[in-house]
């Protein structure tokens, strides 16, 4: 197996290789595009009689992806699943509705701890800082990420003047890369799925010399790029990302923000409450 292939996931993989697979192993590769948890909970014979193809056909495909045996793609698959795909949740898993509950709330719990786990106060103080000290901060998110943008950008409006989250619409991010300065603090979150562009922002905000944050999911490997890298555990006892572990430390960082702030940062929510008591805001 080539370095280049271990490095990619198993269901990149599959995407590669489907144009040029043979009719049936395209309809296997499909499958399991679709049903990647199939694969990671049954065997072989299991697996082709689910795809309607023969058992042969599910050996020549594994060859195709580079593995050596339909077993060393199906190990890769299951650690995949660890990483808390909504496709790798295997279509025969449906709980119960009174254990359903239960499982959530236990696996939030779960995320929060392993997340936090790796967490230290100083850290978090550290960020409270560059945000407080910063000329402005740009917040960043795509796809999955987008709403955690700008639900940190909104809450961080609270105690800091000069924050945005880009891209608007009908916004180039051109328009705003021009303007990272050094003395700017930049939050990149990376959440599942990634955009492709990612790591050329990374790299350009350490170029332009931000601050610079990163938050992502547990399946992203440590990142030395960024001066603080946050792995969130997003793992989920259902077909979704359990973004609990996000949104906590979204808001310990607002909070220890405005902890920092003093004076400052209540000076400025009572400017805010009186504003928008005189627009009758409620």
């Amino acid at each position: 197996m080539s370095p280049s292939s271990k490095e990619r996931s198993f269901l990149a993989r599959v995407r590669n290789a489907l144009p040029s697979l043979h009719p049936a192993e395209r309809r296997l590769g499909e499958f399991v595009c679709d049903f990647p948890g199939e694969l990671a909970s049954y065997d072989a014979q299991e697996l082709a009689r689910f795809a309607n193809v023969s058992k042969a056909t599910v050996s020549r495909f594994v060859r195709r992806l580079g593995y050596e045996s339909y077993e060393a793609a199906r190990k890769h698959a299951r650690e995949e699943q660890t990483t808390g795909s909504r496709l790798f949740l295997p279509t025969s898993s449906v709980s119960k509705a009174e254990q359903s509950l239960a499982s959530n709330l236990e696996q939030g719990k779960a995320n929060l701890d392993r997340t936090f786990a790796t967490i230290t106060q100083a850290e978090i103080d550290a960020v409270a800082e560059a945000f407080l000290t910063a000329r402005k901060i740009w917040v960043i998110g795509f796809r999955a990420s987008h709403p955690f943008a700008d639900y940190l950008r909104w809450q961080l409006t609270q105690v800091v003047e000069e924050v945005t989250s880009i891209p608007g619409a009908g916004e180039t991010l051109g328009e705003h890369l021009v303007n990272f300065h050094q003395d700017d603090c930049v939050v990149i979150f990376g959440l599942r799925r990634r955009i492709a562009l990612t790591e050329q922002l990374l790299e350009h905000a350490k170029e332009s010399g931000t601050q610079l944050v990163y938050i992502t999911d547990e399946g992203t490997e440590v990142d030395p790029t960024p001066a603080w890298h946050f792995r969130c555990h997003t793992l989920a006892s259902g077909p979704l990302f359990n973004h609990t572990a996000v949104m906590a430390l979204c808001h310990l960082l607002v909070m220890r923000t405005i902890e920092r702030a003093g004076d400052t940062s209540r000076s400025r929510l009572r400017r805010i409450e009186m504003l928008n008591d005189r627009f009758e805001e409620l």
